[in-house]
């Protein structure tokens, strides 16, 4: 029987970086730099890809739940654990 439980984590978000990269940032926080501009959906696309391989999951698994527009936006995270 598999049994889904999500997480969901706080992300300060900085488009139009040199560089791609997401770290914790402290007091729970969590830091995206992304190389894409906030058009059409681009710097959100990134950033859930960033958070698919940082935790090592499908992007399918990742969602923003609230923020979408703006710089600090709560991440939701798909965790599928098994049980037998």
């Amino acid at each position: 029987m598999k049994q889904s439980t999500a997480i969901v984590i706080q992300v300060k978000v900085k488009p139009n970086s040199r560089i791609s990269a997401f770290e914790h940032a402290g007091g729970g926080t969590w830091l995206a730099r992304l190389r894409s501009a906030p058009i059409d959906g681009k710097a959100n696309e990134e950033l859930i890809a960033l958070v698919a391989d940082h935790f090592q999951c499908r992007k399918s698994a990742v969602s923003i739940k609230s923020g979408a527009s703006g710089r600090m936006k709560l991440v939701r995270i798909e965790e599928r654990s098994r049980q037998g």
